[in-house]
């Protein structure tokens, strides 16, 4: 029999083609399943939380996969340490575990949270930073970036900052978008939703850095929200600020079932 086993993965997303598997591009879904491949024969269903990107990091994600029991037995005590000899050094295997049948690393979750990190500062990005923080060429003022981000939480249709794929809602639960400062001076903007549409979180970002630096008005990103087709106007922020930092399943393994048969539904407003 099969043991299904949840995988808490981080990632550097800067020489990666996204998460998902594509012929000749490297990929994380791409070195995981040849590491694993190698380590118990054959792995079927490998599954994420989320498919970043190209570009995108990941400090926090999350993905599950079924192997023989009998090397799950033997490799079990010693998984992360294998995983973290034979996979290269910009993905890393933070847990491994075995889990419920009913866990779906995407369809169990109940949110997703991402950070994406931008710096105003006139010398640009630290070069330790380059990889995971934008440069931004004008001055941002925090209270402007907040107050364009707070008409943003809710549950609301949001066409305007998707692209969209056919027969497919646009209509998410935003529970927290807000922005704060480091200490090293970058500003930070956290988003957290029940799920997200593709390139969501970064145009997102692309709308409220204009209202930041007082290219727009403060109220613009909220009142895109009332179309119903993508907003061309909105600028996609560039991939490399953007990280997927948690995701968060029911506390209760009761709830992996329906969580994730909620999840399946098509949702309308």
């Amino acid at each position: 029999m099969p043991v299904r086993i949840r995988l808490d993965v981080s990632y550097d997303g800067t020489d990666f083609s996204g998460w998902a598997v594509q012929p000749g591009r490297r990929t994380v879904a791409g070195e995981l399943l040849t590491v694993l491949t190698r380590l118990f024969g054959a792995v079927e269903g490998l599954t994420v939380a989320g498919r970043t990107d190209a570009g995108v990091h990941a400090t926090g994600q999350v993905c599950h996969v079924e192997v023989p029991e009998e090397r799950w037995a033997v490799l079990e005590p010693a998984l992360v340490r294998k995983l973290a000899g034979l996979l290269p050094p910009d993905v890393r295997v933070l847990a491994a575990f075995a889990v419920p049948p009913e866990f779906d690393a995407r369809f169990s979750a109940l949110s997703r949270r991402y950070e994406y990190r931008v710096t105003d500062a006139l010398h640009g990005a630290d070069p330790l930073r380059r990889h995971n923080t934008l440069a931004w060429p004008r001055p941002l003022d925090l209270d402007r970036l907040n107050a364009a981000a707070e008409g943003i939480v809710g549950e609301h249709d949001f066409a305007a900052y998707c692209r969209r794929k056919e027969h497919a809602s646009t209509i998410r639960a935003v529970s927290r978008m807000a922005w704060h400062r480091d200490p090293d001076g970058s500003v930070v903007a956290t988003v957290a939703a029940d799920a997200f549409c593709w390139s969501m979180v970064r145009s997102l970002v692309g709308a409220q850095l204009v209202a930041g630096d007082g290219r727009r008005p403060v109220a613009w990103p909220a009142s895109l929200l009332e179309r119903s087709v993508r907003a061309d106007e909105v600028v996609v922020a560039p991939a490399h600020g953007l990280t997927l930092v948690e995701v968060v399943y029911p506390l209760d393994p009761a709830a992996l079932r329906s969580r994730a048969e909620l999840t399946r539904r098509r949702r309308d407003l």
